[in-house]
């Protein structure tokens, strides 16, 4: 394995879209690969519109997202976009911690975080 001796140690996704395909071909195969190969120390994943939706029909999916819980990955989603498409008590059955998400994520922005979005 390649050796990353300055690598951050915090990564966040962004994952907005409800194309399942970019769900499943690069938002959890990436995520959850960067937990479990190391690639990076924490892993966060933020359901962040229409992706809440999503992910709150889609039985394959839930199953990917528990992995990921499973991981360690910690699973986030904005209560706001979750709200307006009427699945917040849907998402935080499946583990997800379902807050306000608007100042978490301006200081993830002006911190020393990576952050990649799908």
């Amino acid at each position: 394995m390649t050796e990353y001796p300055n690598k951050p140690e915090k990564l966040f996704v962004i994952w907005s879209s409800m194309d399942r395909e970019v769900a499943t071909k690069m938002v959890f195969m990436y995520t959850l690969n960067a937990k479990l190969r190391g690639w990076w120390d924490d892993v966060s994943l933020i359901v962040w519109g229409p992706s809440a939706k999503l992910v709150s029909e889609d039985k394959a999916l839930q199953a990917k997202i528990k992995e990921m819980k499973d991981a360690g990955v910690e699973l986030l989603a904005c209560k706001a976009c979750s709200d307006s498409y009427e699945v917040s008590e849907s998402l935080g059955a499946l583990g997800i911690e379902v807050k306000y998400m608007g100042e978490p994520l301006t200081m993830i922005l002006k911190g020393n975080n990576k952050i990649v979005t799908f």
